[in-house]
């Protein structure tokens, strides 16, 4: 039966009426993925001796700061990490046990990348430490143990998938627990560190996380199986009905109309509540680069790359997606007489303002000097007069309709992937940092932010041609953009 289940899968995945897109995203991804792998490998050969170099006893350094490596693991797998699902309809028709679905549909996360690459830096780790002379059957123990917790944190992601934002607690748990050990209030791996290192120093303390693996996997197993038919786990939800009137908006016309439905959408749905979360999380994507903790982002080129991103999070979120937030729908929008600019303008408006309200809230950054905020206010004009232009340019060849129900996917999904998007998102970060290197290169950092700045401003005093160059594109491909919506696959 499970190969029966393996035929399926692939038959629908060759069968996909996106299966070129899906072909070159996993092209895409594998190469990302050999990426990681070899970062992996390298921390997980050299994490040994750059301990011994700094004179600390390798184990006992890992195992202090395991706590904050699971955590992050299963922040990521809570943002990124999509469940493998079934579609179970035909299958309940059949004569098939229940639980042979549910083992088969659990086992295949067991496969999943967000898995198997940790084992590129625990296993050479552990090879390493046998090699320098540790204690054989304390080290497989010891290994047995970390496989055992990365399994936990797939099935905890699996129970969890379904709960709105909780990697932005998980992340703030962590955050809040990283910032009191770094100021000195509180050292939560003083009290963690204790049970990883007997996870290492005792035989018999690597049954613990084996057993709680088996337990959770079980009670995993028993959720879904309990779940498994049309009225419980297919059925639809049902929320209460809430109305809004938003009449302060009516004084802006038709712009305004749009901008009411956009605020409704992104308040009651869980795919833009998760969108929301991601450009709040890059308000703090400059901590990497500006803090000068990362050697490599320590350069003002790349402090421009960064001011981009803070300024322009939730544009790059939200705005890549215009219009398939309205998929659900567009078919009946297109009946009406309704005029593309006010359309494209509501969405213009909606992402301009989150952009001020970002550059405003990022102005923690003054911390780190007035020059890293004035590269974040840069970035936030190159992305009003520019970014702005280009990721409404960039949706009209997202043909992806969008499951507003759903938080997962909130970078993108496979079919929005094509030459077109990909040859419009290069300008929104390749020239500004081109820009700000000739002027810094030929004079010095502010001519760079001059230059940045000024193709923002121009951007914004050509706006109205870019929207007509741009409405004309929406037109061109309006019922090819029809045609895909309707696509269930």
């Amino acid at each position: 039966m499970i190969k029966k289940f393996l035929y399926l899968e692939w038959k629908a995945f060759t069968r996909s009426a996106s299966f070129g897109a899906n072909l070159a995203i996993k092209i895409l991804v594998g190469f990302i993925a050999l990426y990681f792998t070899l970062v992996f490998l390298i921390l997980g050969i050299g994490t040994f001796y750059i301990l011994k170099k700094l004179h600390l006893d390798p184990i006992v350094t890992v195992n202090k700061y395991l706590i904050y490596y699971f955590l992050l693991d299963l922040i990521i797998r809570l943002l990124l990490q999509k469940i493998p699902v079934m579609n179970i309809r035909p299958l309940l028709i059949f004569p098939i046990k229940k639980q042979t679905i549910v083992h088969f549909s659990l086992g295949k996360t067991v496969l999943s990348f967000f898995n198997f690459v940790h084992a590129f830096f625990f296993l050479p780790f552990s090879i390493v430490m046998i090699y320098e002379g540790y204690d054989v059957l304390s080290v497989l123990l010891w290994h047995t143990a970390m496989v055992s917790l990365i399994y936990f944190n797939n099935f905890v992601n699996i129970i969890l998938g379904n709960k709105d934002n909780l990697f932005a607690v998980f992340l703030g748990i962590t955050a809040v627990f990283g910032g009191l050990q770094f100021y000195g209030f509180f050292n939560i791996t003083d009290y963690t560190a204790p049970f990883f290192d007997a996870l290492f120093n005792t035989y018999w303390a690597f049954a613990i996380p084996v057993l709680l693996l088996i337990g959770l996997y079980y009670v995993t197993f028993y959720y879904f199986k309990s779940n498994l038919y049309l009225d419980a786990g297919l059925s639809s939800k049902h929320d209460i009905a809430k109305t809004e009137d938003l009449t302060w908006l009516n004084q802006f016309g038709t712009i305004g109309t749009f901008l009411k439905n956009d605020i409704k959408l992104i308040k009651r749905n869980k795919r833009s509540k998760t969108t929301v979360g991601m450009s709040v999380m890059f308000l703090f994507y400059g901590l990497l680069f500006f803090t000068n903790g990362i050697e490599a982002y320590n350069n003002p080129v790349m402090h421009i790359f960064a001011g981009i991103f803070v300024s322009g999070g939730f544009l790059i979120t939200f705005g890549q997606f215009v219009p398939s937030w309205d998929s659900a729908y567009y078919q009946l929008m297109m009946t009406q007489n309704i005029p593309y600019k006010g359309y494209l303008s509501s969405k213009w408006w909606l992402m301009v303002i989150a952009t001020i309200v970002s550059t405003i809230l990022a102005s923690f950054y003054l911390y780190f000097g007035w020059q890293i905020y004035m590269t974040i206010v840069v970035g936030a004009i190159y992305n009003i007069g520019v970014n702005s232009h280009l990721v409404l340019l960039g949706g009209a060849y997202t043909k992806t309709p969008i499951n507003l129900d759903s938080g997962k996917g909130a970078f993108g999904d496979k079919k929005a992937f094509n030459v077109k998007t990909m040859l419009v998102s290069i300008p929104q970060m390749a020239l500004p940092v081109l820009l700000y290197w000739g002027g810094s290169s030929l004079a010095n950092a502010n001519v760079g932010l001059a230059l940045v700045a000024s193709a923002g401003i121009l951007g914004f005093a050509f706006k109205d041609k870019a929207f007509s160059l741009i409405e004309k594109i929406y037109k061109t491909e309006k019922y090819a953009t029809i045609a895909s919506y309707k696509q269930k696959s």
